[in-house]
């Protein structure tokens, strides 16, 4: 990749971690499920003007949203509000990767690897590691909702690995339509209309900005720049970069609020992230050579590259931001069978 576009990448995956901060900062001032609406209701418009739609059909749309932003967002909020440190959470909310996984293969068929079973099975016992720290000196119901988020988020990734929408920032956009009216409605109901009046009556500097970050810097404009580059170069060169997102979460929240995960939430954090690259990264074709008689030949490097990891990973299928059929494209005359395109798809991570 290029110096600028390699900058462009950990910048998205700075903005993607940093953005548990801003969102834990926002909800100082506004209820999470209003708080989650607002957002998305500046993610959709006027985007949903310019934007086409993604071409996957209306129901299609509906459960996508209901899954990957009504469930996964809404969680996460919760989560936040209710104590979880903002940097935990960004590296918890990645166990949606070892999810993906193991729902790929109920309701996909795709058969998970050696590999990947193994990296389920390491990020499962680092999972467990965090759950013993994280309840030994903070209530459990936080960390509960986080995991649940990240479930959601897996159930969302399998339906769009299933339609194949054919933009990533479309489906982002236009799936966002699905959660303002129902978050604004259980707002009403499970934190009322007192709490939601003042809050819009008295939105602080704060609440405004963390607002607009989520909205435009973290999902239009991350996504924006993601997929762009993933139309630049192979997925198998851009989604390493997503493995920063949790690293920058813990950085963001250290700085900004001096959190310091506990040995024990270090160590299981640790494993869960491991479990992550073991079953996201995967061999990379080299570009082909030239032997006797005009022969191609293609080479497998013993340096692993992810299959995706970003939320239009998920979305689009190139990558995905979490396209279709992500071609790994291969310099000279090799080129890929489609088994081999098929056999190659690994599971999206993605971020908030």
């Amino acid at each position: 990749m290029k110096p600028k576009d390699t900058a462009l990448a950990i910048l998205v995956a700075m903005i993607w971690g940093s953005n548990f901060v801003v969102i834990d900062a926002g909800l100082a001032d506004i209820p999470p499920l209003l708080f989650t609406a607002m957002r998305f209701v500046l993610v959709a418009l006027p985007a949903v003007f310019l934007v086409r739609p993604p071409g996957i059909g209306w129901r299609n749309v509906v459960l996508i949203g209901v899954f990957m932003s009504v469930g996964q967002f809404s969680l996460v909020y919760l989560a936040l509000h209710l104590g979880m440190p903002p940097g935990l959470t960004s590296l918890v909310l990645q166990a949606q990767v070892l999810l993906t996984v193991l729902l790929s293969s109920t309701f996909l068929g795709e058969k998970p690897s050696r590999k990947q079973l193994l990296g389920v099975g390491v990020g499962v016992v680092g999972m467990i590691i965090v759950a013993v720290g994280h309840s030994a000196i903070a209530p459990i119901l936080p960390l509960i909702l986080v995991l649940g988020a990240a479930l959601s988020w897996s159930i969302g990734n399998v339906l769009a690995r299933k339609v194949r929408a054919r933009s990533g920032l479309s489906l982002v956009v236009w799936s966002g339509l699905v959660v303002p009216v129902p978050l604004l409605l259980l707002s009403l109901v499970v934190e009322g209309p007192g709490a939601i009046g003042n809050a819009l009556g008295h939105l602080s500097p704060m609440a405004i900005a963390s607002t607009m970050f989520t909205a435009y810097i973290s999902s239009l404009l991350g996504y924006g720049i993601w997929n762009t580059l993933l139309a630049r170069y192979p997925v198998s060169r851009v989604t390493p970069f997503a493995l920063l997102i949790p690293v920058a979460g813990l950085l963001a929240a250290w700085i900004a609020r001096g959190e310091i995960p506990t040995p024990i939430e270090a160590a299981g954090g640790g494993l869960l992230l491991a479990g992550v690259a073991i079953t996201t990264l995967r061999r990379r074709t080299q570009p082909a050579s030239h032997g006797a008689g005009g022969r191609t030949y293609t080479r497998q490097s013993d340096s692993s590259m992810p299959a995706t990891a970003s939320r239009c990973a998920s979305f689009s299928e190139s990558l995905g931001p979490h396209g279709t059929s992500s071609a790994h494209v291969l310099r000279g005359t090799a080129r890929l069978s489609a088994d081999d395109l098929k056999a190659s798809e690994k599971p999206r991570a993605t971020v908030p």
